[in-house]
């Protein structure tokens, strides 16, 4: 782990830790961020961790850019990742089929791995949430296999249903809500991600670890999902 401090906004900080996106990034972010929000305390007003980054944005009337630059680095010398500062493991259903996943015959196709294999590929690896970004609740998640790694779709779709599972590159996620979208889908979940009930409003947070469980039609059906056929439009 690296730190370099960039300047994002007047009262606003990126801290760049790392280069490379990897799953083994995220202990050190979440680390770093529990840190940070224990020493900054009443001067933090906002604490975002992505893929490589810490956002910290600050109480002006507290801090100065200086003040907050020596904080920053006082904060996190000797840093070290911490089991405790680990999320949870969620695992999330998911009903992958090539009528609510209108890519997964292709990506099997492209990967020589068959549906099937696509099926078997994603589901038996457990993804870390590195981010939640582009709509309430939609968790940035990887990495995925590098054999079922697919491109964003050259132009993106107007509408994708709410509880689609998509690939983009090495990413994977769920949309959370009924939205535009460029990802590959490869199936559908039945699992609610934004509630406003929810602690932070998103099931999922940075840190987290997901694990996708196949299941069947029926079995998607009973626990509330939507199996209406994805309809390809030209």
């Amino acid at each position: 782990m690296k730190l370099a401090i960039e300047v994002v906004a007047i009262d606003t900080l990126m801290l760049r830790l790392f280069d490379q996106i990897e799953e083994s990034n995220m202990p050190w972010l979440l680390a770093a961020a529990e840190r940070l929000r224990d020493v900054f305390a009443d001067k933090l007003l906002e604490l975002v961790p992505s893929y490589t980054t810490l956002l910290v944005q600050y109480d002006l009337t507290q801090l100065d850019d200086q003040q907050a630059r020596e904080l920053i680095k006082q904060t996190l010398t000797d840093l070290s990742p911490q089991a405790a500062t680990a999320g949870r493991e969620q695992q999330i259903p998911v009903w992958y089929d090539t009528s609510v996943g209108p890519e997964l015959a292709a990506i099997g196709s492209r990967s020589g791995l068959g549906v099937a294999g696509v099926i078997d590929c994603h589901s038996q690896h457990v993804y870390q949430v590195f981010a939640l970004g582009f709509a309430p609740g939609f968790a940035f998640m990887g990495l995925v296999d590098e054999i079922i790694a697919s491109p964003r779709l050259s132009t993106p779709r107007q509408q994708v249903p709410a509880g689609s599972l998509g690939i983009a590159d090495r990413q994977t996620a769920i949309y959370p809500l009924q939205s535009p979208g460029g990802w590959n889908l490869i199936g559908r979940s039945p699992t609610r991600l934004f509630d406003r009930e929810l602690d932070g409003y998103s099931l999922l947070q940075p840190g987290d670890r997901v694990r996708f469980v196949a299941v069947d039609r029926a079995e998607f059906v009973r626990l509330g999902g939507d199996d209406t056929p994805f309809e390809v439009k030209p």
